[in-house]
């Protein structure tokens, strides 16, 4: 009989499939088990499957929804490797690989593939068989109970023998006539969704496990449980889906570096299918276009190749776009912490004159932090007609920090240069703030529109500002990447079209220098320290008032004449 396997390899091997090291590896590996004794090759119940998807599944997404799913070439084969090898235990022949971890850039139809092996295993398993689908919450377990419940609607004859209710997919259904049988309900086979902040775990008894996008979970909560209740069956099925992403350290990362372990024969795991779509360096995805099917093999068929161009486009001049793609796209592991901007595209050394200023209308920014540590203020000045953002900032510490201050700077020569104030004491009272922000208004007229703050530690600045300008000025600014998304994107691009003039104050540069970003699960950024000991309290300054601009940009328009 055909192999779909040995087909995939022949084509990588030649070149005229392009796959990753780490995949060409696991195919070699393959092939050599093919002639180890200790292995049998066995295509049936891989085919009975394959054969399964393509005539009684149908898609339910545009643009496929209502077609056949006809599977890909690496589809068949990975399928194939799960099912298709078999191992001596106990003197009984049984499925060699108990789990399966396939890695592929997002778009690829993995979610669509599990969906389609889950409902297949339904069907074509064992009577009485026990499927899961779990993730890293309820809300993503539900995407691939989803979709193997959309295909089983799409198909009369499956639902003509199936039903669905609030509990999950069960065999049997009302409207037919036949009570026993493996496709009536003397079949207690079922379909289930579950996520790591469900309650109990234990006791579920599962055959199949599909677990989706692992990335996003710090340990191994969910997972091990789930393994757990595999461990009375002598064939389980523990197959998980994921891209790459951004939690460091967690069940992703060391789930990987023990794949790589295999892969190099340094652990010996006979019994996991690794099947990575990996790019083999970041430098070929920018130089050598044909490369981007290593990490998407389904580049051109359910994802666009005009997608990634768009992206690579704008990648190169978005940190956050490039840290997303990169993870996301090309299975290239992102920190959480990647860096921002680069040197070249922080520095401007323009200046201007607060007095030109004066009488002008100002968005503020504030960031507290902690009391007993530096904290910055900004305003935010701008003129009819100047696309330019004017920065006029100050920060103040408290005096015990200046000798025992981690991040080696000299404090001092902040202050000689006169943005920064030494505190007497172990802490800067918040008030101070606004008392500075009143010396601007006494001698230059400069008066606040709006003013935002981190909400941890500005009370007393709150109480202060308000007695002083009133209330209905300051506004909170959540420090959360909901938030901070639209005004740290706005002021990278101002910052490298050099549109922020920050009066060459190394305050605000070394700030931005420090700065790094944390991207969430859909792709929104916030501010955080590359490294711990630095401080980026300008930057967060800096964001509270490109939020206020957002938030404010054309009633502080009008009120400048803009």
């Amino acid at each position: 009989m055909h192999s779909f396997l040995i087909e995939y390899y022949q084509k990588c091997a030649s070149g005229e499939i392009i796959i990753g090291r780490e995949l060409m590896t696991e195919l070699e590996m393959l092939m050599a088990d093919m002639e180890d004794p200790q292995y049998r090759f066995d295509t049936t119940d891989a085919h009975k499957r394959i054969s399964f998807i393509e005539k009684e599944c149908r898609h339910s997404i545009s643009p496929f929804a209502g077609k056949p799913f006809i599977l890909e070439l690496w589809e068949k084969a990975y399928l194939e490797a799960f099912y298709g090898f078999y191992m001596e235990i106990d003197e009984k022949w049984l499925r060699r690989f108990i789990e399966s971890t396939l890695l592929v850039g997002r778009k690829n139809g993995k979610t669509s593939l599990c969906a389609a092996d889950g409902l297949a295993e339904f069907f074509c398993g064992n009577i009485g068989t026990n499927i899961l689908c779990a993730s890293n919450d309820y809300e993503q377990a539900g995407l691939i109970f989803d979709e193997i419940n959309n295909m089983r609607e799409e198909s009369p004859k499956l639902e003509r023998v199936s039903r669905k209710n609030i509990k999950g997919i069960f065999m049997g259904n009302p409207k037919q006539h036949k009570k026993t049988g493996k496709f009536s309900y003397q079949n207690k086979a079922k379909i289930k969704k579950l996520s790591i902040k469900t309650g109990s775990k234990e006791g579920k008894n599962i055959d199949k496990a599909l677990v989706d996008e692992g990335h996003e979970m710090k340990d191994d909560s969910l997972v091990r449980p789930v393994k757990q209740s595999q461990s009375t069956k002598d064939e389980p099925m523990f197959n998980e889906i994921t891209t790459e992403g951004f939690t460091d350290d967690g069940y992703l990362d060391k789930r990987l570096i023990e794949a790589r372990q295999v892969l190099k024969g340094e652990l010996f795991r006979p019994r996991w299918l690794i099947w990575l779509y990996t790019q083999d360096s970041e430098a070929e995805i920018w130089q050598d276009r044909q490369t981007w099917v290593k990490s998407n093999p389904n580049l051109g068929v359910s994802k666009k190749w005009r997608y990634l161009d768009d992206l690579i486009e704008e990648a190169k001049t978005n940190s956050a776009t490039r840290a997303f793609m990169l993870a996301k796209d090309f299975n290239i592991k992102q920190s959480n912490a990647a860096a921002w901007l680069q040197e070249s595209e922080i520095i401007n050394s323009a200046t201007f004159d607060i007095a030109d200023f004066a009488g002008s209308f100002y968005l503020a920014g504030n960031d507290f932090m902690e009391t007993t540590d530096l904290c910055a203020s900004k305003l935010m000045l701008m003129r009819p007609g100047d696309q330019t953002v004017y920065f006029y900032s100050h920060y103040w510490i408290p005096e015990s920090k200046l000798e025992k201050s981690p991040d080696d700077v000299d404090y001092r020569q902040w202050a000689r240069d006169g943005y920064l104030t030494i505190v007497p004491g172990n802490s800067v009272d918040s008030s101070i703030v606004a008392d500075w922000q009143y010396e601007l208004l006494k001698e230059y007229d400069l008066k606040p529109y709006k003013s935002g703050y981190d909400n941890r530690f500005a009370k007393d600045y709150i109480r202060r500002f308000e007695e002083i300008f009133g209330k209905e000025i300051v506004e909170n600014v959540s420090q959360e990447a909901k938030c901070l998304n639209n005004p740290m994107r706005r002021l990278e691009a101002d910052l490298r079209d050099k549109l922020v003039n920050y009066n060459n104050c190394f305050g605000d540069l070394y700030c931005f220098r420090n700065t790094g970003i944390k991207t969430d699960s859909i792709g929104r950024i916030q501010p955080c320290k590359l490294h711990a000991t630095q401080r980026i309290d300008g930057t967060a300054a800096a964001l509270c008032c490109y939020a206020m601009r957002e938030w404010h940009g054309s009633q502080f328009f009008t009120m400048i004449g803009g």
